[in-house]
């Protein structure tokens, strides 16, 4: 495969390696600071469709870094773009617990949202670039699993609240530390080689769009899952009676289902195809998700249903990254990652206060129905979606 680095750069094991630590970090942070700001929220009495209108600042963030994440990747180079990303995660960590004011929340999320989408979007368009199409779909698993994994053990944090409401902050800020520290020391300083006759960035969008719709929508659908449930399951929970534990130790099945799943289905993607597992898993997911009001207080069931769910849709982002790099010229895959982030942030914003308000206006259990319905939509438009012949790709 032809370089597409400045310098060269093998994909060495041990780079790969930092990528996924970084990965793990970003889950871990992102899985923690969700449902414990939002438990907080509710114990202070504000109303769902507030709490999850502060949740999204995070996500209004990191659309903001989205608009010139591929600018600031061309200038600053994989290395740094991933430290100051970690970096504007870390700082607010130490400043959530001490000033409980949802204005000053607002603010903390932006700025975490900023460094959150400024790393994700480095490691993710690095691991895509530096694998072959044959492997694609278990590396890209791979990465995603590593995302899951941290997703899953974010929630847990939750429990270290017994012990002081800053603790779960600090020692987040501990264990990211402790990551800044290992990318600056090992990772390479490299940049993305600039394309000969690049087209301007608006018509890179909208082709990329254009020619890998189905691809790119997996990630809008994912960023609605993850903030939504993330936000508004520990709301859900407490209205229809579970405890803090209760939702602690559910909560986590959702990413866990990823990483059982994530790989086999990698590894099927590449065998029979992306589109055939993402519509798969985007009708079986669905049904799962709109299963889960039946279940009621019933914790064992409930379990199960947010473990299969999260198995099958836990790979969503990842796989449709590996199917629009399947699909487009080397030459639109960061575009295409923008737009991929684009949609990620749009759904991470619209999920907590779409479910916000669902819970407020309709019922608790309304949230499950329409995250279902949007996913079982999804697999069934699959049959509408036609690969460009590769013929067309050099049509100006």
């Amino acid at each position: 495969m032809a370089s597409i680095f400045k310098s060269k750069i093998s994909p060495s094991t041990l780079n790969y390696l930092i990528l996924i630590t970084v990965i793990v970090a970003a889950g871990i942070s992102q899985g923690l600071l969700l449902p414990v700001l939002s438990i907080f929220l509710e114990q202070q009495g504000v109303s769902p469709g507030l709490n999850g209108l502060n949740a999204a600042a995070l996500y209004v963030g990191s659309f903001a870094m989205t608009l010139v994440a591929e600018r600031l990747l061309g200038a600053l180079g994989f290395k740094k773009l991933i430290v100051g990303g970690l970096i504007l995660v870390m700082l607010p960590l130490i400043l959530f617990p001490y000033f409980p004011d949802i204005k000053i929340w607002f603010v903390l999320r932006l700025i975490v949202g900023i460094g959150d989408s400024a790393l994700h979007y480095a490691a993710q368009l690095w691991v895509l670039l530096v694998t072959t199409p044959e492997k694609r779909g278990r590396y890209i698993s791979l990465y995603g699993m590593s995302y899951g994994l941290g997703f899953s053990i974010g929630p847990l944090g939750i429990k270290l609240l017994g012990y002081g409401d800053a603790v779960p902050f600090l020692v987040l800020f501990a264990g990211m530390a402790a990551v800044l520290i290992l990318v600056l020391m090992k990772l390479p300083d490299t940049k993305p080689e600039k394309a000969e006759h690049a087209q301007l960035p608006e018509r890179r969008f909208r082709r990329s769009f254009a020619w890998a719709w189905y691809a790119l929508l997996p990630a809008l659908l994912y960023g609605y899952m993850e903030a939504g449930m993330n936000s508004n399951f520990p709301v859900y929970g407490l209205r229809i009676g579970y405890d803090t534990n209760q939702i602690a130790t559910l909560l986590p099945f959702i990413g866990i289902g990823g990483l059982f799943l994530q790989l086999p289905l990698g590894m099927l993607s590449d065998r029979y195809g992306r589109k055939k597992i993402l519509m798969t898993a985007g009708i079986g997911g669905g049904l799962a998700f709109m299963l889960v009001p039946l279940a009621g207080t019933n914790f064992w069931l409930t379990l199960v249903l947010l473990l299969v769910a999260g198995g099958l849709v836990g790979s969503f982002f990842s796989l449709g990254l590996a199917y629009a790099a399947d699909i487009l010229p080397k030459v639109l895959l960061p575009a295409a990652n923008v737009v991929a982030s684009f949609h990620f942030t749009i759904g991470s914003m619209v999920g907590p206060n779409l479910g916000g308000q669902l819970i407020n206006w309709v019922s608790p259990g309304s949230m499950f129905v329409m995250l279902g319905c949007m996913y079982f939509i999804f697999g069934v438009t699959g049959i509408l979606f036609r690969r460009k012949r590769e013929v067309e790709f050099v049509l100006k």
